[in-house]
């Protein structure tokens, strides 16, 4: 992707005294400013074509069993309503920057809200998620927020049992299948490393929230109704979901540098996707796949994000990232500092072989 060579830091509070740097911006850069003032028309329509008809989902998924129609119609109902699960969270994502809602008292009910119905606790997320923004592509910095990736020197010098669990890790059936039900339903209920004492409570009240919907459910509608609703959408849901989060950082060419090199504007606009999605697709999924405009301006809410590409040649990359193109990113696995590439299995093994015989 090109890029104009500038630097700009990452707009985001947890910086870095290294992000917060004196950097000569160019001039485009401040202008998109402006795409962070919400809209209130927007917000309300946002909410009313998500939330509605997700949990109007959830009631006729619960319909089609009572009725005793065949399960089949009930899991379809699920693709849809896992769809509109994905499109909440990229709600409770803004919320989390600080953007969507201009009132602060309303983004952190809100955001609470979401958070219960996305299994993720709203303080505790929006400080590793903060992390993730000010570490993104920084090969020092990894661990939070982000996806486990190996460099080639430490796959090279990791043991057979360290690179079995990475490979593990990094099958797409583990990661998009069993790795959604481990982070969201088990990893969310524990408050992430350093949390305050305020994002610790905020892990236990939602879980709280979660656990009395739970019990709500299984005195009214039973337990098994309410798994055989949840688990299906959940599935859709943070399978999708996984993969948008993947897909961001995760595609050929990238950007990872250490920290004396790590740059925040090549890491927003190398080492972040512009993934070009259908419309229907980009709709919802929230624009997110406009992710290099998202690290560089977090706090531009989703309803704004295309408003501020269409008005940003610079931001109108020649190559973005489409669908097609992206499923094979699913074979990168491995950064080469060398080459700066993301490699394959085979390929690092191959790098591996040779290193042995040099």
């Amino acid at each position: 992707m090109r890029f104009e060579e500038s630097n700009v830091h990452a707009a985001e509070a947890t910086a870095t005294p290294q992000q917060r740097m004196a950097e000569a911006k160019p001039p485009w850069v401040a202008g998109l400013k402006q795409f962070e003032k919400t809209n209130p028309r927007r917000i309300a329509l946002q909410l009313v074509d998500t939330l509605v008809p997700y949990l109007g989902l959830l009631v006729l998924m619960y319909l089609t069993m009572a009725w005793r129609l065949p399960y089949a119609v009930t899991a379809l109902l699920a693709i849809p309503a896992g769809a509109l699960m994905v499109r909440n969270f990229i709600i409770f994502h803004d919320l989390g920057h600080g953007t969507f809602v201009a009132n602060p008292a309303a983004r952190q009910v809100l955001g609470n809200v979401l958070g219960v119905l996305t299994f993720t606790a709203f303080s505790d997320w929006r400080r590793s998620h903060g992390i993730h923004h000010t570490t993104a592509g920084n090969l020092d910095r990894r661990g939070i927020g982000d996806v486990w990736t190996m460099t080639m020197e430490e796959f090279a010098a990791a043991s057979p049992l360290r690179r079995f669990q990475y490979r593990l890790f990094r099958n797409p059936f583990i990661m998009f299948g069993l790795g959604p039900l481990y982070s969201f339903l088990l990893l969310h209920r524990f408050p992430t490393r350093g949390s305050s004492r305020n994002q610790v409570v905020s892990v236990i009240l939602t879980n709280v929230a979660i656990t009395g919907i739970i019990l709500a459910a299984a005195f009214t509608i039973g337990i098994k109704a309410y798994l055989l609703i949840q688990l299906p959408v959940f599935l859709v849901g943070g399978a999708c979901g996984v993969w948008l989060f993947y897909i961001q950082h995760q595609f050929d060419p990238s950007y990872w540098a250490h920290t004396e090199e790590w740059d925040s504007m090549k890491a927003a606009m190398q080492g972040s996707s512009y993934y070009k999605l259908p419309r229907v697709l980009q709709w919802i999924s929230g624009n997110i796949g406009l992710h290099h405009i998202h690290h560089l301006r977090p706090r531009i809410p989703n309803y704004n994000l295309q408003d501020c590409l269409d008005a940003t040649p610079e931001l109108q990359l020649r190559d973005p990232l489409r669908l097609w193109q992206s499923l094979k990113s699913v074979r990168l696995k491995v950064w080469d500092e060398r080459s700066k590439m993301l490699l394959t299995f085979p390929q690092a093994v191959r790098q591996l072989r040779g290193m042995r015989l040099a």
